[in-house]
């Protein structure tokens, strides 16, 4: 349950009615991702490896719609190859739940020594000078722990969330995310009270790849394919007088640390028009994904919103036999 505490946030607050028995399950699933979480990386990591690409064979509707994403997005690119990123994305998934887990309930000291930054001086820079700032941020497995680790070090982080379906994981997860400090709202309160947040000095967290429908979106270039896209920062950023800096998370699996990529300020959208603007966000995306694909939450539909007489990618039933078994 998410309760108002005022008019500028959202905090979860915890239901009684969550200890009822048919919960019990979602406590079993909460209890068994703390447990892995307290594990070694080096020994949950290729445990959680295994378990990922099982669940990815299992659950096939997660698994056609990263399928069908990926034939859209890399049309050229060998089936062979497509199907071994959606099996690493499946593997990458519960990796970067453990961790976030870890950081939960550890402490972000903890975790610190796994953390690598790439681009962490353009953030410093940003707090020296005092600037508002808005994160780009695309829809990564890891991407609440930038945002925990930035309020650890005691940067106010404002974001916007949609309520998971099962209450119990709401709740925790909702928790987890606030464990440092920061601000969350609900995404069904509109953008005012994230836009008051960025004004009041919070460093806004904003996912640039959701697909908000044809109204007021700009249908431009992504990866091989093309999407709607709201061109919503170019007024965000004016609004809110802040400055985009593009943020990327990727789990390495290997080393068992998490590199978080920042690159430069998008100060050329000051005066773009918002099909520009709308370009350059996915260019963003593109940027950060490509050389890390397996790191994108591919599961989701990207490309629901199609251009009039086009048939909506998870409805083909033509795709079932192409990457879509």
């Amino acid at each position: 349950m998410e309760t108002k505490k005022n008019v500028n946030e959202y905090i979860p607050t915890f239901d009684r009615a969550f200890l009822h028995p048919r919960f019990w399950g979602s406590w079993a699933g909460v209890g068994a991702i703390a447990a892995v979480a307290m594990l070694p990386p080096s020994v949950r990591d290729p445990l959680l490896a295994k378990l990922g690409r099982l669940g990815g064979r299992l659950g096939k509707s997660a698994r056609r719609r990263a399928q069908i994403n990926l034939l859209y997005c890399f049309p050229d690119m060998p089936e062979s190859q497509r199907e071994a990123i959606v099996d690493e994305m499946f593997a990458t998934a519960p990796q970067a739940m453990a961790l976030t887990a870890e950081m939960a309930i550890r402490g972000a000291d903890k975790v610190m020594p796994r953390i690598v930054w790439h681009g962490r001086e353009i953030i410093d820079e940003m707090q020296r000078t005092n600037e508002k700032v808005i994160f780009l941020v695309p829809h990564a497995w890891s991407i609440d722990i930038p945002a925990m680790l930035m309020a650890a070090s005691g940067y106010p982080v404002a974001g916007m969330f949609h309520n998971q379906g099962d209450p119990v994981f709401d709740y925790v997860w909702n928790k987890v995310r606030l464990r440092f400090g920061g601000r969350l709202h609900a995404r069904n309160d509109g953008i005012k009270p994230f836009i008051s947040s960025v004004r009041a000095g919070y460093w806004g967290y904003y996912l640039p790849d959701q697909d908000h429908g044809p109204e007021q979106s700009e249908f431009v270039d992504f990866f091989g394919t093309y999407k709607a896209t709201l061109p919503a920062i170019g007024r965000l950023m004016k609004v809110c007088r802040a400055r985009v800096l593009p943020l990327f998370p990727v789990y390495n699996s290997k080393t068992h640390q998490l590199e978080i990529y920042v690159r430069p300020p998008m100060d050329d959208l000051i005066d773009a028009d918002d099909r520009t603007i709308a370009r350059r966000m996915n260019e963003e995306v593109e940027i950060f994904v490509r050389p890390n694909p397996e790191q994108y939450t591919w599961i989701l539909k990207l490309l629901k919103t199609r251009k009039e007489g086009e048939i909506q990618p998870y409805k083909r039933k033509d795709l079932w036999g192409k990457s879509a078994k």
